[in-house]
């Protein structure tokens, strides 16, 4: 088999006509590159997103974490007189010879045919976004070191798509003292020298990179941004150190799983941290929302991710939808929406009026009716007050989308319809099913959300708030919990001697609590025992 830089001469003799006989389509080529120029810069690509939607389609060896890494440079280690310079480190498996001719084409990509596999790219474009950053991008992997320049080749008049041997600047050596000397470098390495114009742009877009960007792909674990320069006082950009783990897999049914999912961003500030409890749920493609450009799939996939605390971020909203990569939606609901939506070039914003995403939509209130009832169910065993926060996850605030709010109505319809919040648990009238009851009326009440609440619990099947609030005191506010257990007649004597028995060092070896008290509330304060 011929050496890598032996499949680039061919490449260069063959395709192109360089030091070898005319190619006949070499016209045709130059025409089909003009053309992805002006399709190039009339869209709003996001090179970044790019970047990592390339990385998650990559092959990865079993074992191996895939990660990115993203390191800028103020030395100009292409000797272009470029005044910064981009690194991408990804350990994938590194090109092969048919991703190489692939990379030398235009409008052919090895991942056509392969959305049901799991590839997220699809705009075409991918790798040759770089060039809305860079005039001459480098690729090191797997042998090969090559580069590639927007301005037309002086032996046959082609840009973008033409590679070039590399023999020197940058070296691998010097690529490798910027990654770090003591750590192996990766299969992968892209250099983009960048154009004068976008350095700034490119720091800022750096500095902004959402922690939870991957939040909803399946293969890459790690992603890390930082600057390399010889003076660190010259570092402008915000370092970040983003890390995901899947804590394990519970399969509900062949068509929904759930798992938890925990994000970790380490930078300047600190480290941050939240786990995430993810409902993935299949869903028939229903014929009336086929789409060209998803005729080859049957089935969409809805993945819901409810935070378990602060959402992660950089001082910047937090989306709340997902095409894989987070778009710059933000819904107001309190949890996010993942699917293989159709977006906008710029990856802004989903195609509203899409019916394929339209269908998607649809499915939505399903998918979080089973989520959310299925959180219920795995919680039926654990304490009333660490069930309010699940209570949270309704979408309470209207949407600034009016298909979100069509979304947000068919939820409450659903859930209502189940009186869920009651559901399985009414089977007997034990004292949990009053706890998370009275648990739920007045985490709603408190949240204004008395629609949200069956009608028997409105109605009266469990006591009033306004006559808990009198016991309690009228005057004091209602602490966020009250648990009411209305006693069975033969325990009301034991509970009472119970009562009266607390010892006051009770509270001697505990950490938190530092207040406990007892007393009785009778109209006539004479039948107090």
């Amino acid at each position: 088999m011929a050496t890598a830089k032996e499949h680039i001469e061919e490449i260069r003799r063959s395709k192109f006509s360089i030091g070898g006989e005319t190619n006949p389509l070499t016209e045709d080529l130059h025409q089909a590159v003009k053309n992805l120029s002006a399709e190039l810069y009339a869209k709003d690509v996001h090179f970044f997103m790019e970047l990592v939607q390339n990385a998650e389609d990559n092959e990865y060896h079993e074992g191996v974490d895939p990660s990115l890494e993203f390191v800028i440079t103020s030395k100009d280690i292409t000797d272009t007189g470029a005044q910064a310079t981009l690194l991408i480190f990804n350990n994938e498996k590194g090109f092969s010879r048919k991703n190489i001719e692939s990379i030398c084409s235009v409008g052919r990509s090895t991942k056509k045919g392969n959305r049901k596999r799991g590839y997220i790219g699809e705009k075409g474009i991918g790798f040759k976004s770089v060039f809305l950053i860079t005039a001459q991008p480098y690729i090191f992997s797997n042998g090969y070191q090559i580069r590639f320049s927007e301005e037309p080749c002086q032996h046959c008049n082609v840009g973008y798509i033409v590679p070039e041997w590399v023999e020197a600047n940058p070296t691998l050596s010097v690529i490798k003292q910027i990654y770090g000397s003591s750590a192996t470098l990766p299969a992968t390495t892209i250099v983009l020298p960048l154009k004068p114009d976008k350095v700034k742009p490119v720091k800022q877009q750096l500095s902004s990179i959402h922690p939870e960007v991957l939040l909803f792909l399946s293969k890459i674990k790690k992603l890390s941004v930082r600057e390399d320069n010889e003076d660190p006082r010259l570092n402008t950009v915000s370092a970040i150190s983003i890390s995901s783990e899947t804590d394990f897999v519970k399969k509900k049914n062949i068509d929904a799983e759930s798992y938890m999912l925990h994000l970790s961003a380490d930078e300047k500030s600190g480290l941050g941290e939240c786990s995430y409890y993810m409902w993935k749920q299949k869903f028939p493609v229903r014929r009336e929302h086929r789409v060209d450009r998803r005729m080859d799939v049957d089935e969409w996939v809805i993945t819901l991710a409810f935070p378990n605390g602060e959402r992660l971020n950089r001082g910047t909203s937090s989306p709340g939808i997902y095409a894989f990569l987070p778009t710059e939606m933000v819904t107001n609901f309190p949890f996010i929406i993942q699917a293989d939506f159709l977006l906008a070039s710029s990856r802004e914003t989903i195609l509203l009026d899409d019916i394929w995403n339209r269908g998607i939509l649809d499915c939505v209130s399903s998918a979080f009716v089973s989520a959310f009832t299925s959180l219920v169910r795995a919680n039926e065993g654990a304490p009333v007050s660490t069930l309010t926060h699940m209570f949270g996850f309704l979408p309470v605030n209207a949407s600034p989308y009016p298909i979100l709010n069509d979304v947000r109505d068919s939820i409450k319809r659903k859930l209502l319809s189940l009186k869920c919040i009651r559901f399985n648990l009414n089977k007997s009238c034990n004292a949990f099913a009053h706890w998370l009851q009275e648990c739920v009326s007045h985490h709603c009440a408190a949240l204004h959300l008395q629609q949200w609440v069956p009608d028997t619990i409105q109605r009266g099947t469990l006591p009033a708030l306004q006559f808990i609030k009198q016991i309690y005191g009228s005057s004091a506010t209602l602490p966020a919990t009250t648990i009411v257990l209305p006693l069975k007649p033969d325990k009301v004597k034991p509970v009472k001697q119970q009562l009266s028995s607390i010892h006051p060092e009770v509270l001697l070896f505990l950490s938190k609590i530092k207040k406990l008290s007892v007393r009785e509330d009778n109209e006539d304060p004479r039948l107090n025992t």
